[in-house]
This record gives C-alpha cells, structure tokens and sequence, in this order.
C-alpha cells in the first residue's frame, strides 16, 4: 500500500528511547532522562506573557504563510547582529519547527540522482529526509581524534557531479563538535565551484563554550548559496512551541514559503508574538542557560573520565557528551540497553546517529547537576570505576 518514498523515512532514536523509559517507569522503575535534546530550563516568564497577551488579543487565527511580519523583522535583526551580517526580513520564512525547514530544503533541492553530503554522526533526520527525497545520502565522517571536525581531504573526494547540497551543523548534534573557520572555507570553495547549496544547521550557536560561533554565511564563495536553519526551541526552551526559521537566498524564499503553504499553511500564530518577545526582551535566561550548561558539562566529562571503559572528550558546543566506550567491549547499542535496563539511565546508543558512531554513547546534560550526579553513581555502580 505504502509508496517507497514513505518507506524512506527513519523514527528517531531519543523518541524511541524516551518511549521505551516511560514504559519502565509506568511499570515502577525509577529512570533518568539523559537521552532528549531538550533543556531542563522553563521558557522564560516574559516569553509566556507575551503568549497569553496574544491570545488575549484574539492571535489565534490564521496569519501570513511567510511568518509575522514583525517577527521576520526581529529574526533578520537578531540573526544578522548574532552573525555579523546583515540580513532583510524578505529572506526570512517561519515555520513549525526548525526540522520542516531541514524537509523543505532537502526536498526542493535534491532528488533521484542527486548526491547530498550530511554528517556522520549527524542528526537523525538528515538522513531519513535525504532518503524520502531520492536522492542518494553521502555521509560525511566526523572523527573524535579531529574534534569531530571532518577532514577536509575527505570532504573534497566525496564531492560529485551529482552533489546538490552538502548539510552542516556547528555546534553538532551528538557530538558537541564545533568546526573551524578551514573546515567552512573549504566547503564554501567547493560550493562555488561546484555550484552546491549549503545547509547550515545552527540551532545551537549560542551554546559554544571554548570559542565564539562562527556561520558559514560569512565566508567567502558562500554568500548566496547558504540557507540558514535555526529555531526557538532550545536557545528560549521552547521545544513544544514549534517555531523555526529559515533565512534564505533570495530566490528560495517563495518556494520555502508554498511548503508552508501546502503542508502547514503557517506557524501557531500566538507562538510567534510570543517569539517577537523572545527575541526583543530581555536574553539573561540564555545566559543563564549557557553558563549552567558549561559547569554541567565540565563535571559530567571529568565524572565520565573516571568510569572503566569509558572516555569522553570535552564537547566545544551544543549540550551533549558523546562518551567513547569502545573500552567496555560492548556495542553501543548493547551498553546504551544495559544502561536503561540494569541502571535506569536513559541514553542514547551512538550507532542511532550514524555508522561512524558506534562505539559512543550520547548523554544530555540538558538536566539538573543532581540528577547527573545520580546518573554517574549508576554508571559507576554498573561498569566500575578507575578513580
């Protein structure tokens, strides 16, 4: 009955695992949620007036399919000074979520016979996307001896004729890698001269803690051929709001804007005023975030340190730890099992992110300094310690 483009399309493993420990707790086992991409953090007290302000006026209808006006205005502002660049609030289209932007631009660039290049270990859905579009996905491999940076020798021999767009994402999820301005110049020239579209996945710029962001955009050969993704959801903790955005070359803006049209006709309109505050309004609760994410992050590596089998390198950005564990002799996908099973610590197997991530583990330090205080008492309890 299913068409085979719909047999493409992948779950997503932190769903998965986070079902599969919701069932244990409803059958009395204590877990702790170290596997969801998402901050433990409320959306900020003046974010949520602004909703109910809006509701309160009546924004509950229908609006314009590009997004708010005044809200493009605020993301082309914001993005533009964040990134050192200027951008017009015609480049910018809003939707339901960063992740319908990734299946927009995927879909309208590529398909059967085409070649798009994403990370590996990379998020989920670039690949089940690439896949449901067609096209033929090319992984790109992110190694921790480099950072989980790429090589860009690599890179360049695995750009075709066929190559219509080459996915990035820094700060990265699962690996907290974060690339450096040799790895975006040599994308951006291969770009040029291959007439390739740049994804720019940078959902989690604000979350760099050892060296400041830096986007692609701004490197030469990539002005015009960069689509930017971003989104609310973890820089204001607003995961269930569901508001991404893109910024685009100009001539992309009105076929991101009929995917919208056909699929979602626009994002939840009180949403939106309620981002137009997130983004005007004050920004401590960001740095607040950020600064309790770094201290978060500097324990749970040095505790990770400490574990027999285990090792785990310092991660430069985003909120996760990707925890070497080669040294177990396990499988990932075994140890990340054990782990839910035996000690009640939800984390995610590093295979579900790609082929190069077996032998990780991937946990979220998106949680309270006592529950990874717990956590790590658990994998001690487990696996031993070395100190």
């Amino acid at each position: 009955m299913l068409h085979e483009r719909a047999r493409q399309l992948a779950g997503e493993s932190a769903f998965d695992v986070l079902r599969r420990a919701q069932e244990l707790e409803a059958a009395g086992q204590e877990i702790i949620h170290l596997e969801i991409g998402q901050p433990d953090f409320p959306t900020p007290d003046h974010v949520k007036e602004a909703a109910v302000q809006a509701l309160a006026d009546g924004h509950t209808g229908y609006g314009p399919s590009q997004g708010l006006p005044e809200l493009r205005a605020a993301i082309a502002e914001k993005a533009g000074a964040l990134r050192g660049l200027e951008f017009s609030p015609d480049q910018v289209v809003v939707a339901p979520g960063a992740k319908a932007l990734l299946f927009y631009t995927i879909n309208a660039l590529a398909g059967p016979g085409d070649e798009v290049i994403y990370p590996d270990p990379g998020f989920p859905a670039y690949q089940s996307v690439i896949a449901h579009s067609g096209a033929r996905a090319v992984p790109l491999p992110l190694r921790e001896e480099t950072g989980f940076r790429f090589d860009t020798d690599e890179f360049r021999a695995l750009v075709s004729d066929r190559t219509r767009l080459v996915i990035l994402n820094s700060p990265q999820n699962p690996t907290g890698g974060v690339l450096e301005l040799e790895d975006l110049e040599a994308v951006a020239a291969a770009a040029a001269e291959h007439d390739i579209t740049i994804l720019s996945d940078e959902i989690y710029l604000h979350f760099c803690y050892d060296s400041p962001f830096e986007t692609i955009a701004s490197v030469e050969n990539a002005d015009g051929r960069t689509i930017i993704v971003d989104g609310f959801s973890k820089t204001y903790s607003m995961t269930g709001w569901r508001l991404g955005f893109a910024i685009l070359p100009p001539a992309l803006v009105e076929t991101f804007d009929l995917y919208n049209v056909n699929i979602a006709s626009c994002a939840c309109t009180f949403s939106q005023h309620a981002a137009v505050e997130a983004l005007r309004g004050p920004q401590d609760s960001v740095l607040a975030m950020v600064s309790e994410f770094r201290q978060r992050r500097d324990f749970l590596v040095d505790a990770l340190n400490g574990i027999r089998g285990i090792s785990c390198a310092p991660p430069g950005g985003a909120f996760y730890a990707f925890a070497n564990i080669t040294g177990t002799g396990m499988s990932s996908d075994d140890l990340a099992t054990k782990l839910l099973v035996e000690a009640g610590v939800a984390v995610l197997s590093g295979a579900s992110f790609g082929s190069s991530g077996e032998g990780y583990i991937r946990l979220s330090y998106a949680t309270s300094m006592e529950k990874l205080g717990a956590a790590i008492a658990r994998l001690e309890g487990l696996l031993g310690k070395t100190r």
